[in-house]
């Protein structure tokens, strides 16, 4: 499991391998089953972590209860609130498992150690950040001023794995549209791509 984490960051191309192998070390393996939380709303964001396999969604909740979801992660991703990680203060929002997922997670005082022990940690927790922002700035872009229907499409042409990985209640919060919309686009798919 540790291989897929030394992998990825060797990639990276910032870390020597004896600073790979040293980091690995901070990182503890976690079973996550679906359903169950990394992070949760208002409460200190106080881990990030790195999915082996599995996946997670990252929703708030309104007054009424109802989740709004804004971003999915699967393998080879890191996940975190990583505002509230850098600020110390309660999570906006909640990180939970949507498939029975293993995660290798650090803690905020573990990533802390890294960061002053070799300094191209702080390189590499830059990049992630500006990761998590180009996704977020996608995600403004390419759903919040289109149709329920190209927004579906785009989700089809660009992420097509999310409509086979996330529940439809999921997605549908994810495209801010109802399940009925998005399942009249379903159909209408369906039936447009039959003639």
């Amino acid at each position: 499991m540790n291989e897929q984490l030394k992998s990825y960051l060797s990639k990276m191309n910032f870390l020597s391998e004896d600073e790979i192998n040293y980091s690995i070390g901070f990182f503890e393996h976690k079973k996550i089953k679906n359903g169950d939380f990394f992070i949760r709303e208002n409460r200190v964001c106080n881990q990030v972590g790195f999915i082996i396999n599995g996946g997670t969604k990252a929703f708030s909740t309104n007054f009424d209860g109802i989740e709004n979801v804004t971003c999915f992660k699967f393998e080879n991703q890191f996940i975190t609130s990583y505002t509230d990680l850098i600020s110390r203060r309660s999570s906006k929002k909640s990180i939970q498992a949507i498939e029975d997922s293993t995660i290798l997670s650090i803690s905020y005082k573990d990533l802390t150690h890294l960061l002053s022990k070799i300094s191209s940690w702080a390189r590499i927790a830059q990049l992630l950040v500006e990761q998590d922002y180009a996704e977020k700035e996608s995600y403004l872009l390419n759903y919040n001023s289109k149709s329920a229907k190209e927004k579906y499409l785009f989700v089809l042409a660009s992420s097509s794995y999310l409509i086979k990985r996330v529940k439809t209640q999921d997605l549908s919060s994810y495209l801010g549209i109802t399940q009925r919309t998005l399942s009249r686009i379903k159909k209408e798919i369906i039936t447009d791509s039959s003639f």
